[in-house]
């Protein structure tokens, strides 16, 4: 367990990690995977908080032998409290915990919010807690799955700027969880976490509506179509960045993208504007990276209808 905060106890978990007491609050996607790793690790799940059937079920299947308890129960019992909950709530729930008397000195206190450094655990923090914001950059489902792809994955590390304490133990709980740690500063966490959800919610969102418009032209399996396309696309982005950029506005074929502004007029008016601000951006981009003339970005701006 965790019983200090000086640098020299800090190291002491990161060299010989302790068996800790784990509490999840609450059993959702992400905390109930999240627990299932721990465990894995040699921690002892011992409470989460389930209020759905979805989340019960979770608990059964990846937390087996987890008590199910109320929040300031699952805190009260547990060495380390992980805060699995939503953003908006979490502020709240931190406060609520500290009332209730059931976060305290000697405990670790995590949550895995991205839109959250590490302050919105200040209450916890001044109850003695040693307090870590941790985030992985993976999308959950909340299956069993779930706990290999972690494997692969970084989790956002952040501590407070002058806890020297609390930064090596953030990594090894996220090497323990067999991801890769990366230390945020608290100013970071807001473009960060922006970040990655232009990146990962948002691709969702243009592939789902890719795959609509396929089904509309009559392809009865658009995911397998697109498949192989998408996962070189992504490939090549991280290999190469805007070198990677093809298609009629990196080649400055500004009919083709008239064409596709005219149908999708007809037949899909709501991804309109989606399409134009992307394709705007594109441009940009393979102008700036040479790919695209001055004058073949001036078509396609035009094509486009001149929005920026």
């Amino acid at each position: 367990m965790w019983s200090g905060t000086g640098t020299s106890e800090g190291a002491m978990y990161m060299n010989r990690p302790a068996r800790l007491s784990v509490g999840i609050v609450s059993a959702g996607r992400v905390g109930s995977v999240l627990g299932a790793t721990l465990a894995a690790a040699g921690h002892t799940v011992i409470a989460a908080s389930a209020v759905s059937d979805a989340s019960v079920r979770r608990c059964e299947e990846l937390l087996p032998g987890a008590e199910i308890a109320r929040p300031d129960e699952v805190a009260r019992r547990s060495d380390l409290v992980l805060l699995a909950i939503p953003d908006d709530v979490l502020p709240g729930t931190v406060r609520g915990l500290v009332a209730a008397g059931a976060l305290r000195s000697g405990q670790i206190v995590v949550h895995t919010s991205g839109a959250h450094g590490v302050d919105v655990l200040d209450p916890a923090a001044e109850a003695g807690a040693l307090c870590l914001a941790l985030h992985p950059a993976m999308t959950f489902t909340g299956r069993s799955e779930d706990v290999q792809r972690l494997a692969s994955c970084c989790i956002g590390v952040t501590a407070a700027a002058d806890d020297e304490a609390a930064w090596p133990v953030g990594e090894a709980l996220a090497v323990e969880m067999g991801a890769e740690p990366v230390r945020l500063p608290e100013a970071a966490r807001p473009l960060y976490h922006a970040a990655l959800t232009h990146g990962a919610n948002h691709l969702i969102t243009l592939i789902a509506d890719c795959l609509d418009q396929l089904r509309g032209a009559g392809v009865t399996q658009p995911e397998r179509l697109v498949g192989p396309l998408l996962s070189a696309s992504l490939d090549n982005v991280l290999r190469h960045g805007d070198r990677a950029l093809t298609g009629p506005v990196a080649r400055g074929d500004s009919g083709t993208v008239r064409a596709h502004l005219d149908v999708l007029s007809q037949h899909a008016p709501e991804i309109v504007d989606s399409y134009t601000t992307l394709a705007h951006r594109t441009a940009v981009r393979a102008r700036e990276t040479g790919l695209l003339a001055e004058d073949a970005a001036a078509d396609i701006d035009t094509a486009l209808g001149g929005k920026q």
